[in-house]
Formats: structure tokens, sequence, C-alpha cells
């Protein structure tokens, strides 16, 4: 199962309730920052929206789906949810090994960047025009035909219980739990 949406649409939120059923997940931007580690860069929005763009140049589109892989491999569940695909190579780098499901999480803009605001992690949008700035490299990145072309969709604008319930009965119509 891959989770894609833009940032700040509940992505996280929808892997914890994952997480809550018992599968593991793994998260696509963790490979971003790692690599910023390992580069010694400071994990800034500059830097990670950057990077994230260098290492599909560098290494390929599909690259962080490439080195999910073996986490994925040695994990123990028959379904394992990666959270936050940005491009259909990764998608295409993942189906090559596994049954691969979509689920799209959408949100307003403004709800967006009301949360993101709110999260704090370092490399968030401080203000709108960062906020505009990262969305559009999300879309350049090939995000929207992930969002487009998901098997499940749900709208995230309503409460958190309501999104919570709603992923944990999707979650388990599509796995049939």
């Amino acid at each position: 199962m891959v989770i894609v949406g833009m940032p700040g649409s509940g992505k996280a939120m929808a892997s914890r309730v994952a997480r809550e059923l018992g599968y593991p997940v793994l998260v696509c931007g963790d490979v971003i920052r790692e690599e910023a580690k390992r580069r010694g860069l400071p994990p800034t929005p500059e830097n990670i929206g950057t990077l994230m763009l260098k290492i599909r140049e560098e290494e390929g589109r599909a690259i962080v789906a490439c080195r999910l892989i073996p986490r994925i491999q040695v994990q123990e569940s028959h379904v394992v949810v990666v959270e936050g695909a940005r491009n259909i190579e990764e998608i295409d780098e993942l189906r090559e090994h596994y049954d691969v499901r979509t689920l799209a999480i959408h949100a307003s803009p403004s709800t967006r960047f009301s949360r993101l605001k709110s999260r704090g992690r370092s490399d968030d949008p401080k203000n709108w025009n960062d906020f505009i700035i990262r969305d559009q490299r999300e879309i350049d990145v090939g995000i929207g035909r992930l969002i487009a072309t998901a098997d499940r969709m749900i709208v995230n604008e309503g409460s958190t219980q309501e999104f919570k319930y709603s992923v944990n009965k999707l979650l388990k119509e599509m796995w049939s739990v």
C-alpha cells in the first residue's frame, strides 16, 4: 500500500492508523532526510526540497523506492505501507516487486498550510510563499499524477476522528482485515 498526497494532506496520520492496525510503515521523506544528514546538510525546507530533486536527478526518478525495497523485504507483514511516494516511477519500481495499491489523501491548500505551520517540522514552510514553492516542487516531481490515478481517495477536511475512522475502514476494506 502506498499513501500519496500533497504535504500536509494527512499522510502521516493515515500511516499512524495503519501502524495501529499492525502494518509496518516506511516513509519516503525519511530517505531524503537521511541523505541530507549523510551529506551534512541541515534539514531546512530549502535543503530538503533541493535534495529531493537532486537525488532523483543523480540516481533516477525511482531512487527513493529503490532505497526502500531492501527495507520492505525484511518486513514480516504481508502488507507494508509506504508513505509519501512522489512520482509514477517510484510506483512502477515498487510494482516490479509487489502488488501495489495506492491511497491518495486530499486536503485543500489552506487546510494543508495550516497543518504544516502547526506541525513544526524543520523542513515545513514558514510562510504562504514557501508553501506555494513547495507545492509546485511536489507537482513538478510528479505527485499530481499519483493522486489522480490512485486506487482510492479520502478527502481530509473534517475532524481528526472522522479522518482516522475513514482510513481505518478503507484499509480494512482494501486488505480484507
